[in-house]
C-alpha cells in the first residue's frame, strides 16, 4: 500500500442494481457496476501474467457480486456469481477504477466492438 493511499470509509453492495458503492476518506464516492469491476479484475485470469496477455472479458453484463471479503487492511476480495473469485481489489485499485471510470469503460466498450462482441 502506498503512503498516500486513500482508504475507504464505507463500502456498500447494492445487489439489486449490481453496484458497489465505495466512499473514501477524501470524500470521493464512486458507484462501480459489478460488470465494470469484473472486466477490470486484477486477477491473472483477466490481466494475464504480463503485458499483452490480457483476456477480454465478454458476456459479463448480468454478472453480480455475491460476497465481499476483507483482505488484511488493504483490500477486498470480490466474489462474482459467474464463479470468478480470484481478484483482490486494493484500495488504490478501487480508487483508480473510480477516478478513471468513464475512460476505462469507453476503452472496454471499444475493445469489445473491435473484437466483434456486443453487450446484448
Amino acid at each position: 500500500m502506498r503512503k498516500n493511499t486513500v482508504r475507504p470509509t464505507d463500502i456498500k453492495l447494492h445487489q439489486k442494481s449490481r453496484v458497489l458503492e465505495v466512499t473514501f476518506a477524501d470524500g470521493s464516492r464512486f458507484e462501480l457496476p459489478a460488470e465494470y469491476l469484473r472486466v477490470y479484475s486484477p486477477s491473472a485470469e483477466v490481466r494475464g501474467h504480463g503485458p499483452g496477455q490480457e483476456v477480454l472479458q465478454v458476456g459479463k453484463q448480468s454478472v453480480n457480486i455475491i460476497a465481499i471479503e476483507p483482505v488484511g487492511t488493504y483490500a477486498v476480495l470480490l466474489r462474482f456469481d459467474d464463479g470468478h473469485d480470484t481478484g483482490i481489489y486494493s484500495w488504490d485499485l478501487l480508487y483508480n477504477l473510480g477516478i478513471h471510470q468513464d475512460r476505462l469503460w469507453r476503452e472496454y466498450l471499444s475493445r469489445l466492438e473491435q473484437a466483434g462482441h456486443g453487450r446484448t
